[in-house]
C-alpha cells in the first residue's frame, strides 16, 4: 500500500477544478461533536428514511414529495411512530401522496425502534454518534448496519454525512482511488477493506488538518468522474 501525499492529491484536484478557492467552494463541511449532540432523534429517523426511498429512485423525486412523508409520519418522532399497530404501517404505505413501496416503509419502524434504543443506552443516538471515534467511523457504518434496517454499504454514511457527522464516502470515484492505489484490494463493503480505507484516511487526517469528509470530496474531484 502505498499513500500519496495529500498535498499532491489536493493539487490534482485544484487544478480539475479550476483553482484552490474554486475547489474550496465545492467542500462541506462536518459539524462539530457539540453541535450533532443536539440534533434530535427525530431528524435522524427523517434523513435515514429519505436515504433508504432514495435507493434505486431519482434522488429529486424523493426530495418533493418528502413534506408529504414528513406529515405522514408525525415528523418522524420515534414516540409516536412506535405506538402504531402493523396494521397502521400497512395503511401509510399505500398511502398515494408518498412513494408506496411497503418494505422501505417498514424501515422507518425498525429504524425508530434502533434510535429508541440507542436512546436507552447512550441517553441518545445523537450522544452516541458525538463521541464516536474517528479513527473507527466505519464501524458505526456497521453499527448501522447491524441494528437498523437498508442502511448498509453506503445509504448510512451517505445520510451521516447529510446530517453533518465526519465521515468519508466510498463512493464510485473514492473507491477507484483506493484501488489504484493498493489501499483495499477486496470488496468494497468488507471489513478489511474499510479498515484500511479508514486508517489511510486517519494519515490524511494526520497530514492535511482537514476533516474526513472534506478529504474524502477532495480525492473524488481529483479523480473520476467526480461522484463525491
Amino acid at each position: 500500500m502505498h499513500l500519496e501525499k495529500f498535498s499532491d492529491i489536493y493539487h490534482r484536484a485544484s487544478v480539475r477544478k479550476g483553482g484552490d478557492t474554486q475547489l474550496e467552494l465545492r467542500l462541506t463541511h462536518p459539524l462539530s461533536s457539540e453541535q450533532i449532540k443536539h440534533i434530535p432523534d427525530d431528524r435522524w429517523l427523517s434523513e435515514f428514511s429519505m436515504k433508504v426511498f432514495q435507493c434505486g429512485i431519482s434522488w429529486k423525486v424523493v426530495r418533493d414529495k418528502w413534506p408529504n412523508f414528513e406529515e405522514l409520519f408525525f415528523e418522524f418522532k420515534p414516540e409516536l411512530l412506535l405506538m402504531l399497530s402493523d396494521e397502521h404501517w400497512e395503511i401509510k404505505a399505500k398511502e398515494p401522496k408518498i412513494i408506496r413501496h411497503l418494505a422501505k416503509v417498514m424501515t422507518i419502524k425498525s429504524n425508530a425502534e434502533m434510535l429508541m434504543n440507542a436512546r436507552l443506552e447512550h441517553g441518545s443516538f445523537s450522544q452516541m454518534v458525538a463521541s464516536w471515534p474517528a479513527e473507527r467511523i466505519t464501524e458505526l457504518w456497521d453499527y448501522l448496519k447491524k441494528n437498523g434496517s437498508r442502511l448498509g454499504g453506503n445509504t448510512g454514511a451517505y445520510a451521516l454525512r447529510q446530517m453533518g457527522v465526519d465521515t468519508f464516502i466510498l463512493s464510485s470515484d473514492v473507491e477507484g482511488y483506493l484501488r489504484s492505489y493498493d489501499i483495499i484490494d477486496g470488496g468494497r463493503d468488507t471489513k478489511k477493506s474499510r479498515l484500511a480505507a479508514n486508517k489511510a484516511f486517519c494519515h490524511w487526517q494526520k497530514e492535511s488538518g482537514r476533516s474526513m469528509g472534506e478529504i474524502s470530496q477532495i480525492i473524488a474531484f481529483s479523480c473520476g468522474d467526480n461522484r463525491v
